[in-house]
């Protein structure tokens, strides 16, 4: 067993074992050291006794400091009988994970972390070093009918196990053989009849006072039609988005999926729906009997539409891949196309910030009055038409 004190350059310098594991052992901390495998990997441990090691995080992620630091705290923890590491249950795991997450992620990213990991995978207090391979597996085999489903929360399962061995509460990920399988890329772009109809049923549906979904439902429907945007931007707009002078919509960096504040002009169709929702106190399209959360009754509402509008298998997703279609046919140019929907490849670069300070506001408001008349020709109705329903 090597006693040599470890040092940067030995680490840098140290060859893997072409079979089995090498451990080098600290000559400074007792009990501490690395361990490398044949595949180069490097992971930080320290001794806890009848054999029993506990990883502290893989270098160079960790610094060979970072970690000498941490097995003096491990091992004076363990003196004093506060060590817990290698009994931390699945459910305080997931605490830990979703409290680290929520420091840099968005809200609802990591409100659908805590939904998945804890609907699919009930481990409950099971500790997590004893959660195999062969329990990640029977989990998902679980949902094998819906692989898009399983696709989504494998990444994240395997996100919390990265995270666990990164911060030394496990040695082994039990996810790492686990591979997502590919799915194909949805190309569904709706009809102009299909368009057509599922706005008559958002609009015969608002005229008979909401028999068949949520008001609420049928305005984020249009919306989505006429904006471009994702689901969720739209489902928690606030009034306070809305510029009326301007007659734009300003969608904070914290509820787009890029991060990137995007601002863009609206049409006078969706013009007519913002004038109306914008007066709500907190959100435009509260959630039932929750003014302070966005609408969330998704399932039913949809199945409710497809009905009345005779339209299947189609995604809310899909309406915004349709928008960009149509700009395509009516001629819209590619670049002011993709600032519509706020994708990066049309968004600035950071030197083109610098330099190019124009909002291409103009631009983008001429592309949606062009949309709104394509919609209009669509649809067979004037604008005066709905602003006077």
């Amino acid at each position: 067993m090597s006693k040599k004190v470890l040092t940067e350059v030995a680490l840098r310098a140290a060859q893997a074992p072409e079979i089995g594991r090498l451990t080098l052992w600290d000559g400074v901390v007792k009990h501490f050291g690395v361990r490398i495998t044949p595949a180069g990997v490097m992971t930080f441990i320290v001794l806890l006794g009848s054999g029993r090691r506990q990883a502290i995080g893989r270098y160079p992620v960790l610094s060979l400091a970072q970690a000498r630091e941490k097995a003096k705290r491990i091992l004076a923890e363990r003196t004093l009988g506060r060590h817990q590491s290698s009994s931390i249950s699945w459910q305080v795991i997931v605490e830990k994970f979703i409290e680290a997450r929520s420091a840099r992620t968005r809200p609802g990213t990591v409100a659908e972390y805590e939904r998945s990991l804890k609907r699919y995978f009930g481990f409950g207090t099971t500790r997590l070093s004893d959660i195999t391979k062969q329990d990640i597996s029977r989990k998902l085999e679980k949902l094998n009918r819906t692989p898009s489903q399983q696709g989504h929360a494998l990444v994240t399962c395997k996100m919390l196990f990265r995270w666990a061995l990164v911060q030394g509460y496990i040695d082994i990920d039990p996810t790492a053989a686990f591979r997502r399988n590919r799915t194909r890329r949805r190309t569904r772009v709706l009809s102009d009849a299909e368009l057509k109809s599922i706005w008559e049923a958002c609009e015969t549906n608002r005229l008979v006072l909401a028999q068949h979904f949520p008001a609420h439902f049928g305005t984020i429907v249009q919306l989505l039609m006429l904006t471009g945007q994702r689901r969720g931007e739209i489902a928690g707009l606030k009034g306070i988005y809305y510029s009326h002078n301007q007659q734009t919509l300003c969608l904070p960096g914290e509820v787009t999926k890029n991060r990137r504040e995007h601002t863009f002009p609206l049409g006078q169709l969706a013009v007519a729906f913002l004038q109306i929702n914008a007066a709500e106190p907190e959100f435009c399209f509260p959630a039932r009997g929750k003014p302070d959360r966005p609408f969330n009754g998704w399932s039913n509402s949809k199945a409710a539409l497809d009905e009345l509008s005779g339209v299947t298998k189609w995604r809310l997703h899909d309406l915004r891949r349709t928008f960009r279609t149509i700009h395509g046919r009516i001629g819209t140019p590619p670049h002011i196309a993709e600032r519509l929907i706020n994708h990066v490849n049309g968004v600035a670069s950071d030197v083109e910030q610098t330099y190019d300070i124009w909002t291409y506001l103009p631009e983008m408001r001429k592309a949606m009055h062009a949309y709104e008349a394509e919609l209009t020709r669509i649809f067979a109705v004037e604008t005066a038409d709905r602003q006077a329903a």
